[in-house]
């Protein structure tokens, strides 16, 4: 087996561009939570003391976007103006046109809200059935941004970046090669403190003992040396940036298309959650070790016009075989992945900031109801899938 190297990254919620995201979803999510049908495509651009927030939208109900921009950045903690955006002071501005009524022809009916191919992963190699350099990239963001707003340093800012480089044997993660992380700071500390504290309190808890010796690990904290610019004042964000930080960390492809700020009709998010469904399915079963999904659609189009399977060699069944089984399971028409995965719900907030999958699924209390979060993380079509596949 060959022995060679593959490195994902993750950005924290105070990325500029997961800021964006961030801001989208949270308009998203208002207005569903009021207007389940609302029609949402909603895009942010941040810099330097100001939000825009523009897009289509077609709704019964009405939200002050302001106070959602102002709310979602004092959650993520740009409240001080030194950060170059502050929650309470910063500009925003916003410009939003209806939903065209030729797209609303084809989604009305039933159709999928636009054309495109859309693809789910999942492989064994970790419990989450994620990627392993994905999977602790985003554990280690979460972990800065946890000491963060617990204070255990009061010079943590939000902006933070993380990469990890796993040495694998053919399949199998063998352990951690290269570990990057980059953290906004504030001026006062010396890189000596932050690279100490990172290594301590952020990478030693996070990465696994079963891969990670820090005595044969690569470590490159700041490597610039400084960084205390950052956030939407040291790089412009918008949403929609980091789609293979949302997704596989690029272990598996990308139809191009971004999730945040879209409600559920936009086959971009709704098909992508339902490939990553089945694929999770396909591998929990046993059906094979790794599952790439291909969803495409036509525009108005109510069914997929294709579903391709590829288990990369590991299958236990032939790849057109998991393909028959996956049309007989699961209903990929848009209309049908909504009301599977209840995502006329007000739950895309939470999936804005460190991925969309891997994701723990839990019911919570969002806008003064019970909602389920990732729901396209659920096993609970493996029996099916074995009967369909008369195993």
């Amino acid at each position: 087996m060959s022995r060679y190297l593959f490195t994902s990254e993750s950005v924290s919620e105070g990325h500029p561009d997961k800021v964006a995201d961030q801001i989208s979803d949270a308009v998203l999510d208002h207005m569903l939570a009021d207007d389940p049908t609302s029609r949402v495509a909603c895009e942010t651009f941040v810099t330097t003391g100001m939000a825009l927030v523009g897009g289509e939208i077609t709704t019964e109900t009405y939200v002050e976007i302001p106070d959602i921009v102002r709310a979602t950045l004092a959650e993520i903690g740009y409240t001080d103006a030194r950060y170059g955006i502050d929650a309470h002071t910063c500009a925003v501005l916003s410009s939003i046109d209806r939903q065209s009524p030729d797209i609303a022809m084809g989604v009305d009916t039933g159709g999928a809200g636009d054309q495109g191919m859309m693809f789910g992963y999942a492989t064994s190699e970790t419990e989450e059935l994620m990627p392993t350099a994905a999977i602790l990239s985003h554990h280690l963001t979460r972990r800065l941004a946890k000491v963060r707003k617990e204070g255990v340093v009061g010079w943590l800012r939000p902006d933070s970046k993380s990469q990890v480089t796993i040495e694998y044997d053919g399949d199998r993660p063998i352990r951690v090669d290269t570990v990057v992380i980059s953290t906004q700071h504030d001026d006062e500390v010396t890189q000596e403190e932050i690279h100490d504290f990172v290594k301590r309190e952020v990478i030693a808890p996070v990465l696994p003992e079963a891969l990670f010796d820090p005595e044969n690990c690569t470590f490159h904290i700041n490597p610039t040396g400084k960084f205390v610019v950052g956030g939407p004042h040291g790089d412009a964000g918008l949403t929609g940036r980091k789609i293979i930080v949302d997704t596989y960390g690029g272990a598996g492809r990308h139809g191009g298309g971004a999730f945040s700020g879209k409600d559920a009709t936009k086959v971009d998010r709704s098909a992508a959650y339902a490939a990553r469904w089945a694929a999770k399915n396909v591998v929990a079963s046993g059906a094979a070790a790794r599952c790439e999904i291909q969803l495409a659609y036509a525009i108005g189009v109510v069914q997929p016009v294709s579903v391709h399977v590829e288990t990369f060699g590991t299958g236990q069944v032939d790849d057109a075989r998991i393909g028959e089984a996956l049309r007989q399971v699961f209903d990929f028409s848009s209309k049908g992945i909504i009301e599977a995965l209840g995502l006329r719900a007000p739950i895309f907030g939470p999936t804005a900031a460190y991925g969309h999958f891997g994701r723990e699924v839990e019911t919570v209390e969002r806008f003064g109801r019970e909602v389920t979060l990732f729901p396209w993380e659920r096993t609970d079509r493996v029996d099916d899938l074995r009967t369909a596949l008369g195993s």
